[in-house]
């Protein structure tokens, strides 16, 4: 029976740092690109969400996103994709390398606010953005003022013309009713 040397400490210490050694931040391109591949792929478009850990509409949209009702609707016709953005130094969370410049290559102008939404085609090319009848002073976000939520359902419309009036109807009862949550 052959025999097996403990290791050292030293040896575990090592092995152990490497393990803890984070790997590197995806990049916005990087991510961007893996969204489209996966739309194409799907026949879907792309949905590129920019936020904030710290903001509150941002945390309203994800809610949206993630909700039972509204999930399945948004994942038949786009590939989500988010990215950081603004994230405040000292706060545990940093912004996805690139993604600025990525939002202002798809339509931002200056800091549009958050949530900055871009519905995409599976190339990339932008479709619609959140900025309510392209006013760059008029960032939807999370949509709770009934005009507002006019636009993302136009949004949608747009960029994701296979869904139907009940999916839309059901999009704005429930944007509606969450309203001021």
């Amino acid at each position: 029976m052959a025999l097996h040397p403990k290791p050292s400490l030293a040896a575990i210490l090592a092995f152990v740092s490497i393990l803890a050694v984070p790997a590197p931040a995806q990049t916005a391109s990087d991510l961007f690109a893996l969204a489209k591949a996966q739309a194409k792929a799907e026949h879907k478009n792309v949905l590129a969400v920019f936020s904030a850990s710290w903001c509150g509409p941002c945390k309203l949209y994800e809610r949206f996103l993630q909700d039972p009702q509204m999930k399945p609707i948004t994942d038949e016709a786009f590939v989500i994709q988010r990215f950081d953005v603004g994230e405040r130094p000292n706060s545990g969370h940093s912004d996805t390398p690139g993604a600025v410049a990525l939002r202002t290559a798809l339509g931002a102008s200056g800091e549009p606010g958050f949530p900055f939404i871009v519905m995409t085609d599976e190339n990339g090319d932008p479709i619609i953005n959140s900025y309510r009848n392209s006013d760059t002073n008029a960032n939807v976000g999370y949509p709770t003022l009934p005009v507002e939520i006019d636009w993302y359902i136009e949004m949608l419309k747009r960029a994701a013309p296979s869904l139907s009036s009940g999916e839309l109807s059901a999009t704005r009862t429930w944007l509606r009713k969450h309203a001021r949550d």
